[in-house]
């Protein structure tokens, strides 16, 4: 049996005193969609922050199939953490990430430039290279962030809330652009998101978390309503409309 892509071993994950997740256990394998969700507040963002390396576990071991300089990551942050008020392109943003490849005080050059404009391609926005970002609808905002992360040749690429501020049609139209960099270039895909309809219907394994309980693995074994009233404390009712999934509240009470 091959290892896994990244492993996390009884790990524990936190900030200064304050420790967020405890426990975890999760492998990540080769062409896999995990999806991670769960209540606001619950330690989405700080469990990928730990498989990208951004905080250190507290105990336990997170390990990278060669080592982790061996599996790259393209990491997607929040939109709203991005800065927009400086006038950068689509194309200039993009290829920041490339001169994170060069070295200190290295220009990309064209080769870098290249790149930067076909991962731009492959999220449908050569057209708009030259476009300041700031002036880009949420949508193409988020299109150049994740070209930035694909620019880099990534193995594995992170979402950490992609489809936050969209109307129905931009989410549809970005989360089929993610399905398709995960099926078509063959990218292990991990998206964090708080709404559980659009992961459900993408993800092919899942993980459920909050502060007192983690259950990962295939969608359709974690996917059920003993689980989801466990971790979001209330009723719910899963379904299927059109051939997609659909998690809905339920009337009926439930207690913990």
């Amino acid at each position: 049996m091959s290892e896994p892509l990244v492993a996390l071993r009884d790990v524990s994950l936190g900030y200064g005193r304050r420790v967020v997740l405890q426990n975890i256990d999760l492998v990540l394998e080769e062409g896999d969609f995990l999806g991670i969700v769960g209540p606001n507040g619950s330690g989405k963002s700080t469990l990928l922050k730990g498989m990208l390396g951004l905080i250190a576990p507290r105990r336990g071991e997170i390990s990278c199939r060669g080592g982790r300089r061996a599996v790259r990551f393209g990491y997607v942050p929040q939109r709203e953490m991005v800065d927009s008020v400086f006038p950068i392109t689509a194309l200039e943003l993009v290829m920041m990430s490339r001169a994170t490849l060069s070295g200190p005080l290295r220009s990309p050059g064209k080769a870098g430039r290249a790149k930067a404009l076909e991962a731009l391609g492959s999220v449908g926005l050569d057209d708009l290279a030259g476009r300041r970002f700031r002036d880009l609808s949420g949508g193409q905002q988020q299109r150049v962030l994740i070209a930035r992360a694909l620019a880099l040749e990534p193995r594995v690429l992170l979402l950490d809330e992609p489809t936050n501020g969209m109307d129905l049609g931009s989410e549809h139209a970005l989360m089929e652009l993610v399905a398709r960099l995960h099926q078509h270039e063959r990218l292990t895909v991990v998206m964090v998101s708080h709404v559980l309809n659009v992961v459900v219907n993408y993800a092919r394994s899942l993980v459920l978390i909050e502060p007192s309980a983690f259950l990962a693995g295939p969608i359709d074994q974690v996917l059920t309503v003993a689980n989801l009233e466990r971790v979001y404390g209330t009723g719910v009712s899963i379904g299927t409309v059109g051939g997609r999934r659909v998690v809905l509240p339920s009337q009926r009470s439930h207690t913990s």
